[in-house]
């Protein structure tokens, strides 16, 4: 299903700023340690939360997509990500590891099932979470949608620059010309490197790339913020952890396994100039699930809360209250 109706106008950009009723941190292995937190009404219908990157971590304005008066809503830092230590930590961080870590918090909370919402990096979480725990969920909210196949991954590395090409003469230019060949090894060499500032400053250009490339129009506060240590850390590292390993998924996983959570509602919202997910990756999501309602987003990019996309998410929360579909 296709939607071309505009959105209501009623719907919120996004909800008031609220805080969290409780946060607490979960040990998964002897290295990791995650943030979590729940918000909103605490007998509330729950929903999930995944945050993007791989490495992104949370904001405060995650918490605004959802009506906190019906939802209980649990956000939490991935491996290596935001609040979680160690921050920009790969070793001992797989998606396998993100799935398991997503059933150890729904037991922690007392969760039979829940709403889950991804964006970007969230939205391959997602995916690949709900098809190895459909019983757990109760549909999807999907953004900007990334299978991390090799073609996407190319055009991560290699493609952004037609689009944006000053953006991306920052990101090359710390790599001799020699190893440009393959960006992603002369990266991870940096990145992983066992000297900090030589790892610290690949992921500070890493991510400040892609913070340069995410909205229609320019942000370039957003890209100072992706810029910063708090951020960039674990976007660099973990965003090439995850490429260089194909995000731990068999050829096209996520499209084959469209038939364990068909069943489900879901809803696919794509920003038309999305150059960071373009949108090829939603349109063969939707192809694979038809059932599921495909929202392109005319006059955005990819990030959450470009105004079309944000209205768009609310939209979909809202609909789920009322109805029970997406």
């Amino acid at each position: 299903m296709t939607n071309t109706l505009p959105l209501n106008p009623a719907f919120p950009p996004i909800y008031p700023p609220i805080a969290p009723y409780r946060t607490g941190r979960l040990s998964v292995d002897a290295v990791h340690t995650l943030y979590w937190e729940e918000c909103g009404n605490p007998d509330g219908v729950p929903v999930l939360f995944l945050h993007g990157g791989p490495g992104a971590g949370l904001s405060p304005k995650h918490r605004q997509f959802f009506d906190p008066a019906y939802y209980r809503i649990v956000l939490f830092d991935q491996r290596g990500a935001g609040q979680s230590t160690p921050l920009g930590e790969y070793r001992d961080n797989t998606t396998p590891l993100l799935i398991g870590d997503i059933e150890r918090l729904r037991e922690l909370m007392g969760v039979e099932q829940w709403l889950v919402f991804g964006g970007s990096w969230g939205s391959t979480l997602a995916l690949a979470y709900g098809q190895a725990h459909p019983e757990r969920c109760t549909g999807f909210v999907l953004r900007g949608i990334f299978l991390c196949t090799p073609s996407e991954i190319d055009w991560f590395l290699n493609g952004i620059q037609w689009f944006f090409p000053k953006e991306y003469a920052a990101f090359i230019d710390p790599i001799p010309l020699a190893e440009r060949g393959d960006l992603l090894a002369a990266y991870c060499a940096r990145l992983f490197s066992d000297d900090p500032t030589v790892s610290a400053e690949a992921a500070r250009t890493w991510s400040r790339y892609e913070g340069s490339c995410l909205h229609l129009l320019p942000h370039p506060e957003v890209a100072d913020e992706f810029g910063s240590d708090a951020i960039s850390l674990g976007v660099g590292r973990l965003e090439a952890h995850y490429f260089r390993n194909q995000a731990f998924l068999s050829e096209d996983q996520l499209i084959r396994g469209v038939e364990r959570i068909r069943h489900l509602p879901a809803v696919i919202i794509q920003g038309r100039y999305d150059v960071v997910c373009p949108p090829q990756s939603a349109w063969r999501l939707h192809q694979a699930w038809p059932e599921a309602n495909f929202q392109v987003i005319e006059d955005a990019g990819h990030a959450a809360f470009e105004p079309g996309i944000a209205r768009a998410l609310v939209a979909a929360t809202e609909r789920f209250k009322q109805t029970g579909s997406l």
